[in-house]
């Protein structure tokens, strides 16, 4: 577990909250220092939205500073429950979550459900990408899904959490060239950081994950870019569907509050959140990560987890990778 306080800015930030057009939003809420658990490891797509959530938050004076909390593991199903068991009752703190938990809490039948904690804001949404080390030589989506037909357990798919996205788009790759999908060999990573390096090191065949998560190895050479789960290409990079493998997915992001708090102090949450949203240093973040803003809060967001849990679900199931 990694503790951080994030204090960016701290004197325009409060000169902001003061003078600006959010004055007094910081004072109304009460948030000093928001408490901000995210459920994977440091270097991941939570990890990265976690930490620029709050530092937007705070360039509005939404709240003055951050501390995080880092507690990877089992799709997010570890840090919520500590989140659960930790924050209830307490208004300023948020968990950052997502598809990937959806997808998690499925697949492993987890004791502890979203329906625990309080829907805050839906905030983005990420095409996957599939990639291979530097010195592969699988130069096309053609040629590792002809590998993988040629012999499954030879080709190793290194991704997030066991039921989420990464896994989900792997499963929907199989499936579109009539592959075994009881045969993937996913390997399941509880960070962006470990990934990483297991796709550069060549322990894994491919790496599957949001494009922001690998830009900076694609661009640098350390990583090729075979394909993105996108229906137009992204930054050059090939679709899927334009290769022969019918499948075009997103995976979303948002934030939770506490168990156990108010409508009123959801909803000042809510707005919180939208100040930091609304942000030049948040639309900042989304034009360098590549991410797609998709805001959606309090009820309007719960009622979409609530579809997102059938829809995800019946995903895994047609897949075979749900337990029965």
């Amino acid at each position: 577990m990694k503790r951080r306080d994030f204090n960016l800015g701290a004197l325009g930030a409060a000169a902001l909250a003061a003078h600006g057009p959010l004055a007094g939003i910081a004072h109304a809420q009460g948030i000093g220092t928001l408490k901000v658990m995210i459920p994977a490891n440091p270097g991941g797509g939570w990890d990265q939205t976690g930490r620029n959530l709050a530092a937007a938050m705070q360039s509005v004076g939404a709240i003055q500073s951050a501390q995080f909390d880092n507690k990877g593991g089992a799709a997010g199903t570890i840090g919520l429950a500590q989140f659960i068991n930790s924050a209830k009752g307490d208004p300023n703190t948020l968990m950052i979550g997502g598809m990937v938990m959806v997808g998690g809490i499925i697949l492993n039948k987890s004791p502890v459900e979203l329906s625990m904690v309080t829907p805050v804001a839906r905030l983005t949404s990420e095409y996957e990408v599939i990639v291979v080390p530097a010195n592969s030589p699988h130069k096309t989506l053609g040629d590792l899904m002809n590998a993988f037909k040629a012999n499954p357990g030879a080709v190793s798919w290194g991704g997030g959490s066991a039921g989420g996205t990464d896994h989900i788009l792997v499963g929907l790759a199989v499936k579109a060239v009539n592959g075994d999908t009881s045969k993937i060999n996913y390997v399941p990573f509880k960070g962006g950081g470990e990934a990483i390096a297991a796709i550069v090191g060549g322990h894994v065949t491919a790496g599957v994950s949001g494009l922001g998560e690998f830009a900076e190895q694609i661009k640098g050479g350390r990583m090729r870019a075979l394909a993105v789960s996108s229906p137009e290409r992204l930054e050059g990079i090939a679709t899927m569907k334009e290769q022969g493998v019918d499948v075009v997915l997103g995976n979303w992001r948002g934030c939770f509050g506490a168990p156990g708090i108010s409508t009123a102090q959801r909803d000042a949450l809510v707005r919180a959140v939208k100040a930091g949203t609304d942000s030049p240093a948040w639309k900042d973040t989304l034009a360098k990560l590549g991410w797609t803003p998709w805001f959606l809060g309090g009820d309007d967001y719960r009622k979409f987890i609530e579809e997102d849990i059938v829809r995800v679900g019946g995903i895994l199931d047609s897949l075979g990778l749900k337990k029965k």
